[in-house]
């Protein structure tokens, strides 16, 4: 008896939260009659006719007709909305208030703050680069500036966490923010009044001709202005002559539909289909090219992962579906399922899935998730267990998924977009040395010591050129760098430097190069071509020119 009562203690407030939540959020505008806080019996709440005289809508009657005391609306709403669309499906979801901004800004493309980016390192607030033309910059911020205090608090070694740090710097526009700042070369504190304004938020993490012929973009997410991004840097490629085009989408997790349909349509034909959304009661709407993209003859290459998802997959979807360019990487995530958004009047919001995205020729870019929101999520884990990052021949499609593309391509659905090309997973595990002094982040700290020390001079660098011409010698930064390790208790094994190498010159030359105002084009500049993804891409390319040149001849 004791463990039956236990048990209807646990369910019984559960279930009469749910059913009061389930009427509220249905009918909440009715009005009110009789008894204080009740509701009528046999009202449907906005329910259809077939539901007015279910078991929830019993219960909510008399709930609300009998029970004993008035129960706190506002606390069991904030609880159980977000249970009640968890059980639906893992990407439909309650937004409370005081998140709403914080969710909605990345997509946006904007927010409101000093218009600088830094890092928390050993206590300290410290500058990496501050936005042209932003709030910091005309206050007179630069770049490797320490922040001491904001306001009338001491931010330095205090342990404040960079979230915290983020809401002390941002504000509403037109307001003041005091600060004291740390700088090198001179020997007391610099106070700098900044007025906060409109700072913009890039999408584009770098943009640049990798070859004469060929650009890269690396895309993070597509927000409001993502489109307007890539347009800007794709005129500047063309007008130095670019052919093909690798548009890096690997680890975006999507972002706004829209601008993944102008980025699609920028390579497809005129009425080529994009993308299709159809649900149990939302009609199929079809979205297509308007022909008048400004990459309708460059060849396009799109790199995706397992974080790849949504308008990532309905851009990879598009062109592999109407036969433009090629895939690359490993097998993306997975999300097609089409979210609208309802907000409240206190500054919540829901979103509900409504539908889902198909590609072209009719595939389904959402996974399965009918064994809950935890199975879900952990798919990667299994992709690792089943050896899917490191081999293409353990992924298996059942024949009855199978499509064919109008060039008589055989693409699958079940969820996630498939590559055309497959590369495995880059992987440390088997370099002792890097995978220490990265862990560690041993590398990273010298790099920005590094940076610190020689400000002006990085500071100065205003291309890809003079940055490498700067470098100079590979052996005397990395010779540097493996005494400082050395000092913090990680030395060097026999074949360690042979094995480790290249890779250690890329990370050091990338984070030293990311302190400069190139920012992310210096970054992947060096990063790239240790990436194996990377260079399989460069390899096809070449086998293309080749083909091209060959086909010619051939003609002639």
């Amino acid at each position: 008896m004791e463990y039956r009562n236990s048990k209807r203690h646990i369910w019984l407030p559960l279930i009469v939260a749910v059913t009061l939540v389930c009427g509220i959020f249905l009918g909440r505008t009715l009005p009110r009659r009789g008894v204080p806080g009740a509701v009528p019996s046999g009202l449907s709440f906005g329910m259809s006719p077939e539901m007015a005289n279910d078991k929830l809508n019993q219960v909510l009657s008399r709930i609300y007709n009998h029970y004993v005391d008035e129960p706190q609306m506002d606390s069991i709403q904030e609880q159980v909305i977000p249970m009640i669309l968890e059980s639906l499906d893992p990407h439909s979801a309650y937004i409370p208030a005081e998140n709403f901004a914080q969710v909605f800004e990345p997509l946006e493309g904007q927010f409101d703050g000093i218009g600088v980016t830094f890092n928390m390192m050993t206590d300290t607030v410290r500058v990496i680069n501050v936005i042209l033309g932003g709030p910091s910059a005309k206050a007179g911020i630069q770049n490797g500036d320490r922040i001491i205090t904001i306001g009338d608090s001491l931010v330095a070694g205090k342990g404040i966490n960079q979230e915290d740090i983020v809401k002390m710097l941002r504000g509403p526009r037109g307001t003041l923010v005091n600060l004291d700042i740390e700088r090198i070369g001179l020997s007391e504190l610099l106070p700098v009044t900044v007025e906060r304004g409109i700072i913009p938020m890039k999408s584009v993490d770098a943009g640049f001709m990798v070859t004469p012929e060929t650009g890269y973009i690396k895309l993070s997410l597509f927000s409001r202005h993502s489109h307007t991004e890539i347009v800007r840097i794709v005129e500047e490629m063309q007008a130095r002559g670019m052919k093909n085009l690798i548009l890096d989408l690997r680890g975006n997790s999507g972002g706004l539909l829209d601008q993944a349909i102008y980025i699609a349509n920028e390579f497809l034909p005129k009425d080529a289909l994009i993308v299709y959304t159809e649900g149990r009661a939302s009609r199929r709407r079809e979205q297509r090219a308007n022909g008048k993209g400004r990459l309708l003859d460059i060849e396009p290459v799109i790199l995706i992962d397992e974080g790849s998802a949504s308008a990532s997959e309905i851009v990879a979807g598009a062109l592999q579906d109407n036969d433009r360019g090629t895939i690359i990487g490993r097998r993306s995530f997975g999300k097609g399922l089409v979210q609208e958004q309802m907000e409240f009047g206190d500054g919540s919001a829901m979103r509900l899935s409504i539908a889902r995205y198909y590609t072209p020729v009719g595939r389904s870019i959402q996974k399965p998730y009918d064994e809950g929101n935890e199975a879900y999520h952990q798919d990667i884990l299994n992709r690792i267990e089943h050896s899917e990052l490191f081999t293409a021949d353990s992924i298996r499609f059942a024949d009855s998924l199978a499509f064919t593309t109008p060039a008589g391509k055989v693409v699958y659905g079940g969820g996630g977009i498939m590559p055309d090309i497959f590369v495995p997973v880059d992987t440390l595990a088997d370099n002792r040395y890097a995978v220490q002094v990265i862990n560690r982040n041993i590398l990273f700290r010298y790099t920005m010591a590094y940076a610190d020390q020689h400000r002006l001079e990085l500071n100065a660098i205003a291309t890809l050129t003079e940055l490498d011409a700067y470098f100079g010698r590979d052996e005397a930064l990395l010779a540097d760098f493996v005494r400082n390790a050395s000092s913090q208790g990680v030395s060097l094994r026999a074949g360690d430097l042979e094995a480790s190498r290249n890779l250690l010159i890329a990370y050091l030359k990338a984070y030293i190069g990311r302190n400069t105002p190139l920012e992310g084009n210096a970054f992947y500049y060096y990063l790239l071509p240790i990436d194996n993804t990377y260079i399989r891409t460069e390899e096809y390319l070449r086998e293309k020119a080749g083909q091209r040149i060959e086909m010619g001849q051939a003609e002639e």
